[in-house]
C-alpha cells in the first residue's frame, strides 16, 4: 500500500446537486424550487415566526401582564454577608465602595441591605435603602445604618 492506491471509503464522498444547470442536469427548469409561488422567487425569505399562514403562536397566545417604568431595582444584601465581611476582613465601615470590591456588587447598583441573618458586630454601614429588620439587627448592635 503506497500514496498512489489511497482513496476514501466507498459512500463517504458525494457529489453535491448542482441545480439550475440545464435540462439534462436533471435538476435544471425550475431548479428544485416548484412552480410559481414566493418560495420560487428569489429573494424570498420567511417571515420569522410563520407557521404556514396558521395563526402563529405568538398571536395565538394571549397578552398578559406588564413592566412598570418606574421600577427601582436593588441589589440586595444580606446582613449574614455583612457579619462575614466584618469576620474576614475585620471592618467596621461597610459602603458601596467595600461591597464593589468585595464583588457583591457592580459600581451602578443600587444597594439594600436585607434582614436575613445574624449580626454580632458593631458596623456603620452606608447604602441605598434599608430594610426595617436589617435597620433594627444594625442598631440593636450599636451600629449606625446611614441611608445615601
Amino acid at each position: 500500500m503506497d500514496l498512489s492506491n489511497l482513496k476514501p471509503a466507498d459512500g463517504s464522498v458525494k457529489n453535491r446537486k448542482r441545480i439550475g444547470r440545464g435540462e439534462g442536469s436533471g435538476h435544471g427548469g425550475t431548479a428544485t424550487r416548484g412552480h410559481k409561488g414566493a418560495q420560487s422567487r428569489s429573494g424570498y425569505k420567511r417571515k420569522i415566526g410563520f407557521e404556514g399562514g396558521q395563526m402563529p403562536l405568538y398571536r395565538r397566545v394571549p397578552k398578559f401582564g406588564f413592566k412598570n417604568i418606574n421600577r427601582v431595582e436593588y441589589k440586595g444584601i444580606n446582613i449574614s454577608t455583612l457579619q462575614m465581611l466584618a469576620d474576614e476582613k475585620k471592618l467596621t465601615v461597610i459602603n458601596k465602595e467595600v461591597l464593589v470590591e468585595q464583588g457583591l456588587a457592580r459600581k451602578r447598583d443600587l444597594i439594600k441591605i436585607l434582614g436575613n441573618g445574624e449580626l454580632k458586630a458593631k458596623l456603620e454601614v452606608t447604602a441605598h435603602a434599608f430594610s426595617k429588620s436589617a435597620q433594627e439587627a444594625i442598631e440593636a448592635q450599636g451600629g449606625t445604618a446611614i441611608k445615601i
